[in-house]
């Protein structure tokens, strides 16, 4: 069987790609970011899962407002790196596992989620952008050494799934892994916030002490945040601050009592950058 074995939370700034790519480990405005996720990168290093389910959200790359589903699941064993208008970044097309992946479909649609199906579609920062950070030398090696089942969720259209919704989720997914019959080690990833505002009155805006709020409540009582609204979420963290409901979905597939090993929180500029790493127990 199946088993999940933890769960990370992460910002998907597409900055956070840029400062990778152009090897600002040792600037002073982005070394504290890469130290912060250092920790989660030695604990991946330790736990070698054999596949990681992505929470995430296209940024009207792939999925655009005319057909922008609420729920998608890749099927397939290859995704090629969006072009966001500069060009795809440079590095290695990101692995999929199909039969795992096409297997948590079925069980998602027999547990009466609808899901949109897609398969070789070209997915952008919402899941490369933290995944350069989560396996830093995965880029020199020209290939990534874990698989992915990536899931799309919709936090750009109205009318967008509610947080209780993603965080059954998540849920569902935990039933659909543990019911693969394979011994394989999962690791759930949400991607997502934390508290900005691109456009709009409010633009720049930030709420640290929300934030930090958020991060604490996500590990102790992630079911106060369900019976939030996307509107709370968004007048609490910005419009886009509402994107942290794919760390529900993550949590939803964890137990409801785990370890947090790691959390790291750096605010540099318009956006906030946060990591936290959730473990179940042995």
């Amino acid at each position: 069987m199946a088993r999940i074995i933890g769960g990370i939370g992460t910002s998907h700034v597409p900055t956070i790609g840029l400062a990778f790519d152009r090897n600002k480990q040792a600037d002073p405005d982005w070394a504290p970011l890469f130290e912060g996720y250092a920790p989660v990168a030695r604990w991946l290093a330790e736990k070698k899962p054999d596949v990681l389910v992505f929470f995430f959200n296209d940024h009207a790359t792939t999925f655009f407002f005319d057909h922008y589903p609420t729920f998608a699941i890749g099927v397939w064993d290859e995704y090629p790196i969006a072009d966001e208008g500069m060009g795809p970044r440079r590095v290695p097309p990101l692995r999929g596992h199909a039969p795992l992946s096409r297997h948590i479909a079925t069980a998602l649609v027999n547990d009466e989620f609808d899901m949109s199906i897609f398969q070789d579609l070209a997915l952008d920062h919402g899941l490369n952008s933290p995944l350069t950070m989560l396996y830093p030398e995965a880029v020199a090696a020209g290939c990534w050494p874990v698989p992915l089942v990536p899931i799309e969720v919709n936090v750009l259209q109205h009318p967008m799934p509610t947080p209780l919704r993603c965080w059954k989720l998540g849920q569902a997914v935990r039933r659909a892994v543990e019911s693969w019959p394979e011994d394989l080690s999962v690791v759930v990833v949400g991607t997502g916030g934390l508290s900005h505002q691109m456009n709009g009155e409010r633009a720049g805006f930030n709420n640290e002490a929300w934030d930090r709020e958020f991060l604490q409540l996500i590990h102790t009582d992630p079911l106060a945040l369900t019976r939030m609204r996307l509107a709370d979420f968004a007048r609490l963290g910005g419009s886009e601050g509402a994107e942290v409901v794919m760390w529900l979905a993550m949590r939803g597939a964890l137990s409801p009592i785990v370890s947090k090993v790691h959390q790291s929180y750096y605010l540099p500029m318009t956006t906030a950058m946060a990591v936290a790493v959730f473990e179940e127990a042995a």
